[in-house]
């Protein structure tokens, strides 16, 4: 990992520790908690328009929406440290996976699967 993720789940590791929390860090709860987050991050976006969207992050609504991001990402740094994934290198494979399975040619300007490509 670079220099600076590496002190950001150094910290989060020592905050779990100092809570003994790692007995409730088991990879299904941590995975579980990723999906309440993200769902957490959805309800910002519920039922708004692109334009209340817009206001509302103008409007002091990008904290909320920060915080929910933090809030996965801590939980997929924990999980990825419990499992020993180096996140990096896994963004990178899946990158070129996807590379592959999305080639610009056919990709670009469409939403659709790979498959319906």
């Amino acid at each position: 990992m670079n220099r600076e993720l590496d002190n950001i789940l150094e910290q989060l590791l020592k905050f779990r520790r100092e809570r003994d929390w790692e007995q409730f860090h088991r990879p299904k709860e941590l995975a579980i908690s990723i999906v309440l987050e993200a769902a957490e991050l959805l309800e910002e976006f519920q039922w708004k328009t692109d334009k209340e969207i817009k206001k509302y992050l103008d409007e002091g609504g990008l904290e909320n929406v920060r915080e929910e991001i933090a809030d996965i990402a801590i939980y997929i740094l924990l999980l990825s440290h419990d499992l020993k994934i180096d996140l990096p290198d896994a963004i990178k494979k899946k990158l070129k996976k996807n590379e592959a399975k999305y080639p610009v040619e056919k990709a670009r300007g469409s939403a659709k699967k790979y498959d319906k490509l």
